[in-house]
């Protein structure tokens, strides 16, 4: 099932007691809908306060309604700040985690002078003006198979620091940066300390060699500093066309 969140006033994806979080609103929703406890599980655990437009999730129900019910009844009893977009069967040993060729995640910067009511909590306000050609000169040396320890801040159970990414670029429109980048997956707050240090890159105060240095450097959470979560979102998670899913 694709759902989608703004994720400000929960304490990430994954479930946690006495707090807030997307899981545990599903779970409930999941629940009040069919009567039964299931447990969801998420393609990509996003962080505190970290949005979804794409977030893929799977869950086990014994449930008759087909897919386009399940979802309209589904939203009934979801918060107003969670939706279910689409939903699909799939085989029994479908995993939406191990499964899944990619993600993909955008951080919008807000490039501007002044603030704007309407990205308020969506896109993080920087307002000296970035130069977008040298940034994405440094996105070049992310794309490809590369240890990046240096844009991870905590490795937890991870075994490895080695990710695949196979795009990374920014673009700009109307003062709005977007940064676009897709991985086979990604370290904790990847994403967010690769465009932190992005934004040093285009303010001028890191330049492409040291940039290229901190990547090659495999040290733990020396790209910093990290960008605030609410410019993150997940926008899509891609699976193999044979798995025939139909979201």
């Amino acid at each position: 099932m694709v759902v989608e969140y703004d994720g400000r006033r929960y304490y990430g994806f994954q479930w946690q007691a006495n707090l807030p979080t997307i899981q545990a609103e599903l779970e409930r929703a999941i629940q009040k809908l069919t009567g039964e406890s299931s447990r969801v599980m998420a393609a990509s655990r996003t962080d505190a306060g970290v949005h979804a437009r794409g977030q893929v999730v799977n869950f086990r129900t014994k449930s008759t309604l087909s897919p386009q019910t399940f979802v309209r009844a589904l939203n009934y009893y979801l918060p107003k700040d969670i939706a279910a977009k689409a939903a699909c069967r799939t085989s029994a040993d479908f995993n939406v985690r191990r499964d899944a060729l990619s993600r993909e995640y955008d951080y919008c910067i807000l490039n501007s002078s002044t603030r704007s009511p309407f990205a308020r909590g969506f896109a993080y306000l920087v307002a000296n003006k970035l130069n977008i050609e040298i940034m994405n000169k440094a996105c070049q040396f992310l794309v490809g198979e590369h240890d990046f320890a240096s844009f991870a801040t905590s490795l937890g159970e991870l075994k490895s620091t080695v990710r695949n990414v196979y795009e990374a670029k920014l673009t700009k429109e109307d003062g709005l940066v977007t940064f676009h980048m897709v991985a086979n997956s990604f370290l904790p707050h990847q994403v967010r300390n690769t465009i932190g240090l992005l934004i040093r890159v285009g303010l001028g105060k890191v330049g492409l060699e040291e940039f290229h240095q901190i990547m090659e450097a495999k040290t733990l959470g020396l790209a910093g500093p990290t960008a605030p979560a609410y410019g993150l979102c997940l926008t899509k998670v891609n699976y193999p066309s044979n798995l025939g899913l139909e979201i």
